[in-house]
């Protein structure tokens, strides 16, 4: 008969002694090769990711200033006692909202930040630069986040009386009057004697604003500007934005009153509703909240690319 011993029968694959010794073993189960294992990445210390932090702030809010609201430094004391610029003191750093005249009309008690007119700046001698290209750099940076007084020749004053409407001073008792009434203005800082300089009337033309100081006898605004009366109304394409917020120093944070000399008592203006709180904020908190979810989102792209390009290999 045919023997059917173990040793007459060649050795299968498959019965190789050393793989049924591990049949019965957890280690039995398959493994992934080991090329395709990838070791993880080790995640980079907060310390290194810091300064990425930190350049990706700074450039949302660049970006935010350049289009959404900027801050901006006052350079006189032109609006005191509501914004600091006098000599010798701290001067405001101010958040101007760029966006809000892209919906609305500007309005009475509104502070805006503006760029001259011709009249405004005409003789005015241009902001001194250095010689330095890197100087002239830094400078530029400072500006715009508020370190630094801007290249250019941009003012901030209140608005008193828009386009159409006839403004002149004064009555009996020395308040500026439009169209015949005379202005709620407590916010004026007298210097002096608590009489302001005739003049008028003028009738503002369409498509501008006349604006004054709220330093009223220490401000060069619209009564004092050109050799017309209707030179001093500035453009309102020259409005850069509204005047919102204080943030520096931290001892005058605060909103920038807007109220409204139009409106007669104060009674009368607390009954007006105020700006929407969403137009209130920081450009620089946005940029920092903002920073860490866009590294993390950079951070998951470049995995994601990394392991299509080895996948590819």
């Amino acid at each position: 008969m045919p023997s059917y011993a173990a040793g007459d029968e060649p050795e299968r694959p498959e019965d190789d002694p050393k793989e049924r010794s591990d049949a019965g073993s957890p280690e039995s189960e398959p493994r992934e090769p080991r090329a395709k294992r990838q070791p993880k990445k080790k995640q980079r210390s907060f310390w290194k990711e810091l300064p990425i932090l930190i350049v990706v702030a700074l450039v949302l809010a660049f970006l935010i200033q350049q289009f959404l609201a900027r801050v901006y430094m006052i350079p006189s004391g032109s609006m005191e006692e509501t914004l600091h610029g006098c000599p010798g003191c701290t001067p405001d750093r101010i958040l101007v909202d760029k966006i809000t005249y892209d919906f609305t009309d500007p309005s009475p008690g509104d502070v805006v930040v503006f760029r001259g007119p011709p009249a405004w700046i005409e003789g005015e001698v241009p902001t001194q630069q250095s010689g330095n290209a890197v100087a002239r750099f830094f400078q530029s940076i400072g500006s715009v986040f508020g370190l630094a007084p801007p290249d250019e020749r941009d003012f901030v004053k209140r608005i008193i009386a828009t386009g159409g409407q006839t403004v002149e001073c004064c009555d009996a008792q020395n308040r500026v009057m439009v169209d015949n009434q005379p202005l709620d203005e407590p916010y004026i800082h007298w210097v002096g004697e608590h009489r302001q300089d005739e003049f008028g009337p003028v009738t503002v033309p369409e498509g501008h604003v006349w604006v004054m100081g709220d330093n009223r006898n220490n401000s060069m605004d619209s009564r004092y500007q050109g050799k017309t009366p209707d030179d001093g109304a500035v453009p309102v394409d020259n409005i850069i934005g509204k005047a919102r917020l204080i943030v520096l120093p931290p001892s005058r944070w605060g909103v920038v009153s807007d109220h409204n000399p139009q409106q007669g008592t104060p009674a009368q203006a607390a009954s007006m509703p105020n700006a929407p709180a969403w137009q209130d904020g920081l450009p620089l908190g946005v940029g920092v909240v903002a920073a860490w979810p866009t590294v993390r989102l950079g951070r998951r792209l470049g995995a994601a690319v990394s392991g299509t390009v080895r996948q590819g290999r």
